[in-house]
């Protein structure tokens, strides 16, 4: 039996029709698929309340990670039924290559497109940072160890002209973390991709010191044509954070949920009806997650959709 292998005479319904599975698990099988494991991220960001949102609804558990890294090898080996991750995290996990190449090739399948994320570039306003490239020499945070905010900050270091191994002193510090980091003056500028409002860093705005974020619309072109279709150009609005005086050009990245290539079709299906037959109550728990919506889910990405869900959105299309 796989990890994700159900007895199909064992499901049942639940709630509001959410099939769920009774499994007789295999030795060593870490989840539940009654309750499934939602690997998401730290409380400070996005993926925790959505995903904890997600969780109320499946009766699943949340599992606070590092990010899209340490929940695509959780998904992978089985420990998480579903994983938050950016695009371009999921598609190195895919490849074996970036934070993976030690890994190999993880077997991920997309489950859902979400929203996308933005990349916050923060710094204190105080420390002479207006560009990427004034980030030179300066103590950056850039994001948690394997991080998907990690692999986008040395891309865009990369593309501003900066060694992203000594053209800064790093530190690799989750969202919260950097936000607390910035403000007792211990780092001058973090990176960080997620949504927006992300919780910490609308704190961090509302308070001391005062804060510029940094436009990295400018290395653009040159990642998309290292990374071909994994990023795309957004622009900040100037009211997401307090202290904004105008939006500010971004590069932006899709966020996916993400199952196991081996997770059955039963289960699949029966998660995202779970899903979708409870959007009002997903809608509610974060500004980003009441943008999800089937038209926009089922879009095709870098990353292949399990069979199921491929599926799912091709019927509820029809």
């Amino acid at each position: 039996m796989s990890d994700f292998s159900f007895n199909r005479r064992q499901l049942l319904t639940i709630g509001t029709g959410i099939a769920a599975m009774v499994a007789l698990p295999a030795p060593g099988f870490a989840l539940s698929p009654t309750h499934p494991v939602i690997a998401t991220g730290g409380k400070g960001g996005v993926f925790y309340p959505y995903g904890k949102a997600i969780a109320d609804v499946l009766a699943g558990t949340v599992e606070v990670t590092g990010g899209s890294v340490d929940n695509a090898r959780l998904v992978h080996s089985g420990k998480a039924a579903i994983g938050f991750s950016t695009l371009d995290s999921a598609y190195d996990a895919v490849h074996g290559v970036g934070a993976y190449a030690t890994d190999g090739k993880l077997d991920l399948r997309v489950l859902a497109v979400l929203y996308d994320s933005f990349l916050h570039v923060v710094a204190n306003a105080d420390a002479g940072i207006a560009t990427i490239a004034d980030l030179k020499g300066k103590r950056v945070s850039i994001g948690s160890a394997g991080s998907s905010t990690e692999s986008i900050a040395d891309r865009v270091l990369q593309a501003a002209g900066l060694d992203p191994a000594n053209g800064v002193v790093r530190s690799n510090l989750g969202v919260a973390e950097s936000a607390e980091a910035l403000k007792d003056g211990k780092i001058d500028a973090f990176f960080w991709i997620g949504g927006v409002p992300t919780a910490a860093v609308r704190e961090l705005s509302e308070g001391k010191p005062a804060l510029t974020f940094i436009a990295t619309g400018g290395e653009y072109a040159a990642i998309d044509q290292k990374y071909p279709g994994l990023y795309r150009q957004l622009v900040l609005p100037k009211s997401a954070y307090a202290g904004l005086k105008a939006d500010v050009p971004s590069l932006g990245v899709a966020n996916i949920l993400t199952v196991s290539a081996k997770a059955e079709d039963a289960f699949v299906t029966a998660t995202l009806n779970g899903i979708f037959d409870n959007l009002g109550a997903i809608h509610k728990s974060h500004p980003e997650a009441a943008k999800l919506a089937l038209t926009s889910a089922g879009v095709a990405t870098a990353v292949p959709f399990h069979p199921a869900a491929e599926a799912f959105y091709k019927a509820k299309g029809d």
